[in-house]
Formats: structure tokens, C-alpha cells, sequence
């Protein structure tokens, strides 16, 4: 099993993951409104060559919830998870 390094996008203080690649989601290691630490796994994703892939992110914070559920089919790009990431994590004066 890989792990994957998944960027992010800002938006407001929530960070949203998208699909790095073409598959199905195979488990959701982390459930919504938990807490997830920086690279992390919280998914496990499932690609069309078969091969499982644990998919992480360089944030911490709280999982608001997921777009996906398992055995959602995805694709690159599509909406799968958003974070509300700790205001702390950003770093001090």
C-alpha cells in the first residue's frame, strides 16, 4: 500500500481535498468531525489498476465532513473531503 500527498485548497480557514486520481474509495480511515494531523492517512483510495493508496495532507485540524462516501466512484479533481484547519497550526508571531 502507497501513501499519496495530497495538495489542498484554501478557502476561508478551511482546506478542500480533491482526488488525485481516477478510482473508488475504499475506506475512510478518519471519521467527520474528528481530528486529523499533518500527513496523516484518511482515506484509502482504490485506483483503476487496482493499486490501494492511503491519501494524506499537510494540514491539521477537524474533518467538517466528506463529499464522498466509500465506494463512491471518483475522478481527478472531484470534491472529497473538507478540513477546518487549526488556527494555531499557522505558525506565531
Amino acid at each position: 500500500m502507497l501513501n499519496k500527498d495530497v495538495m489542498t485548497n484554501r478557502w476561508g480557514n478551511k482546506e478542500i481535498v480533491t482526488s488525485p486520481s481516477y478510482g473508488r474509495i475504499k475506506a475512510i480511515l478518519l471519521p467527520a468531525e474528528s481530528r486529523i494531523y499533518e500527513w496523516e492517512p484518511f482515506l484509502l483510495l482504490q485506483t483503476e489498476d487496482g493499486q490501494e493508496i492511503q491519501l494524506r495532507v499537510g494540514v491539521s485540524g477537524i474533518i467538517n465532513g466528506y463529499a464522498v462516501r466509500e465506494g463512491d466512484t471518483v475522478v481527478p479533481g472531484a470534491v472529497i473531503a473538507y478540513i477546518e484547519e487549526d488556527i494555531m497550526a499557522s505558525g506565531s508571531d
